[in-house]
This record gives structure tokens, C-alpha cells and sequence, in this order.
């Protein structure tokens, strides 16, 4: 598992993370409108949620070997009614599934196992509590350790299963992620009609396009909740971001 994480210290991360966004949305207006999300509401962002944690659930509950279909929408009832039933099942599930039990994930650039669901798993509760709290002016800080984690799955696992699925970038070049309030720093090399390739970056090691900034802000920054800190080429950077 990357940088020391286990499956229970995701958990834990998950937990705190769900919690979070469970008291935000409770006390949101469902129909006001989440910025960082266009298009959708509260409604919306619960709905997603809670759609996302059945289907996650699913793998580490059963194992699947092969890709399951999303299940649709729950018609009627109360969204926040589904949200606790998918948050129950994961505190449920996630303790009990260890992190070396096989099943299948998204990303070409991931292994098969039941961790790279723990991990995003928190970093998707982490996100949409983002989210959340951005849309009441009520956000919390974060941990800057998880953000590095965050950073990482989403440049070494996030990118490929972007554009394994997606289609593939015609941007050739380097881009070189660089944290200023920890060490680590990555390199990531685009070619056309490819997954990007991803490595640790070497000292003194330059890029096409360079992004520079704290690890939380780089975090959201990929994401695209805030703007990229960034020099170099355009048609690189636009391809860096997950959004």
C-alpha cells in the first residue's frame, strides 16, 4: 500500500470524512444549488453519494472479479434516508474486508484489491465534504498527510482510469507536480493515445508544465475546486486535471 497507509487507517479517515459531510448536507436547503458542482443541488450531491457508496460497497463486499452496473437512482423516498443506509453499510463493511482481497477496480494502474476501494473511498467522502461545507462557507481544514495521499491517487491510479475510459489525450509532455509543504513530487508523461505514466520526480527535475502549491491546495486544485498554480504548457496542464 503507498506511503505507509493501511486499510484501517482509511477507514478512519472515511469515517471522519462521512461524518462531516453528513452534518453539512443535513442542515443544507436540498434544493440550493452546490457551486463547486455545476448543475446540481444538494439532492444531488446526496443522491451521488450515496449511489457511490452502494456500488464501492459492492466489490468489497462480494469480490467481483468483473465490473458491476451502477445501480439507478432511488425513486422516491428521502435522500438522506439513503445516504445513512449506504453510510451504515460502510461502517459495516470496511473494517471487516482486508486490504489484500482480491477484486475488480477502475484503474488500469491500480491492482486488484480491495485497498484501492478503502482509499477511494476516503478521498471521494473527502471531496464531496469539500463540497459540502464550500456551499455553507463552513470548511475545515485538512490533513495535509492525507492530501499528499489524495495528490498521489490522483496522479498515480485517477488519471489512468480517466483516460482509460475516456478518450485518450493527443497531448504530448511532461508535467511535474511539485509540494512545497512536504517533500514529495511527481512527474507525469502524456503521449498520444495512451495512459499517462507516473514517477517520482528527481531533484532538480524540470517539465513541460510545473504546478506548485501546499498538498491540500494541490489536492482540490487537480480536482479542480480551485484554480491550477501553474506555469508552462497550456495543452499539459490541461490534461493534468480530473474535472
Amino acid at each position: 500500500m503507498p506511503g505507509g497507509w493501511t486499510t484501517q487507517r482509511w477507514t478512519d479517515v472515511f469515517t471522519e470524512q462521512a461524518g462531516m459531510f453528513r452534518a453539512a448536507v443535513g442542515q443544507a436547503d436540498p434544493r440550493a444549488k452546490v457551486p463547486s458542482c455545476p448543475g446540481w443541488t444538494f439532492t444531488e450531491l446526496v443522491l451521488h453519494v450515496g449511489r457511490f457508496l452502494e456500488t464501492s460497497l459492492e466489490y468489497l463486499r462480494t469480490g467481483s472479479p468483473v465490473q458491476l452496473r451502477l445501480p439507478p437512482p432511488p425513486a422516491g423516498g428521502n435522500p438522506l434516508e439513503y445516504l445513512d443506509a449506504q453510510l451504515a453499510k460502510a461502517a459495516e463493511i470496511l473494517p471487516a474486508v482486508p486490504g489484500n482481497r482480491a477484486t475488480w477496480t477502475f484503474s488500469p494502474a491500480a491492482p486488484d484489491l480491495a485497498w484501492v476501494w478503502h482509499r477511494r473511498l476516503a478521498h471521494e467522502l473527502d471531496l464531496r465534504r469539500w463540497d459540502a461545507q464550500a456551499a455553507l462557507r463552513q470548511l475545515v481544514v485538512g490533513d495535509a498527510e492525507f492530501a499528499v495521499d489524495g495528490v498521489d491517487e490522483a496522479l498515480t491510479t485517477l488519471l489512468a482510469a480517466k483516460y482509460a475510459t475516456d478518450v485518450p489525450p493527443t497531448v504530448k509532455g511532461t508535467a511535474l507536480v511539485a509540494l512545497t509543504d512536504v517533500p514529495e513530487s511527481w512527474v507525469v508523461t502524456f503521449a498520444p493515445e495512451v495512459v499517462p505514466e507516473v514517477r517520482a520526480a528527481w531533484p532538480g527535475e524540470e517539465a513541460d508544465a510545473t504546478v506548485t502549491g501546499e498538498a491540500q491546495l494541490v489536492h482540490y486544485r487537480l480536482w479542480g475546486r480551485l484554480p491550477l498554480k501553474a506555469v508552462g504548457d497550456r495543452d499539459v496542464l490541461s490534461v493534468l486535471r480530473l474535472d
